[in-house]
């Protein structure tokens, strides 16, 4: 997600009395996880991986998935959509793809998603550590419109560091499962896992990170203004 440096953002909706008003969490949902439509594209190239590759052999597998991932980025781009989520998508393929290409052993395809899971694991539980909370951090980008006023509130410190911490040790459960079958070689329960613990936990977690947030902030008594 890139900005120019002079380009200005978007006005934020405001409340009855002008104030910046938050995203509900149903808008917060959908713009994470871009809709129901983006859950469907983000799942298809890897859910055509797995079935190409049982029906078929490891090659026409990675170029249908490649080929699924190219067409949801073009008909995006086609009609206009945003594309970040299909690009994701693309760019983890391709990666996966292009491994599995050369070593011509399917399971590599799902290697470069369980070394970034781990490697998001661990940053999450780092940052918790030295109570620099990611979560709290892509909160104030997110949703925040950049601000950071959670950092002097030490109940939101809290909040977003337990969060966080939760976050990194799901990632890692489930990126743990995934290894697992990896080792074992199980490659079409791998495929399967990659599918069921995709969106699933991220969307739950979502769901419990915005909610929490949100209640929090809600009764927490606003901060005495400077010089107030």
């Amino acid at each position: 997600m890139t900005t120019g440096q002079h380009r200005s953002a978007p006005p934020q909706p405001t409340d009855p009395d002008g104030e910046e008003r938050l995203p509900t969490l149903a808008e917060q949902m959908a713009d994470q996880l871009g809709g129901w439509r983006g859950l469907v594209e983000s799942s298809v190239p890897v859910m055509v991986f797995v079935i190409a590759n049982i029906v078929s052999d490891l090659r026409p597998a990675i170029i249908a998935s490649v080929g699924v991932a190219l067409l949801i980025a073009v008909l995006r781009l086609a009609q206009r959509r945003p594309v970040r989520h299909a690009l994701n998508g693309l760019f983890g393929i391709a990666i996966g793809a292009a491994i599995a290409w050369r070593t011509g052993d399917e399971k590599t395809f799902y290697l470069p998603g369980i070394l970034y899971g781990i490697a998001y694991g661990l940053v999450l539980l780092g940052s918790a550590v030295i109570r620099q909370p990611l979560v709290g951090w892509i909160w104030s980008v997110l949703a925040a419109g950049g601000k950071s006023e959670w950092r002097r509130d030490p109940k939101l410190v809290r909040t977003f560091t337990w969060l966080t911490a939760l976050w990194g040790v799901v990632w890692l459960a489930k990126v743990g499962v995934q290894a697992a079958l990896y080792l074992a070689d199980m490659d079409t329960a791998l495929g399967i896992a990659r599918l069921a613990l995709g969106y699933p936990p991220y969307a739950l977690l979502l769901l419990i990170t915005v909610w929490t947030v949100r209640r929090v902030t809600r009764h927490s008594a606003p901060a005495p203004a400077p010089g107030g």
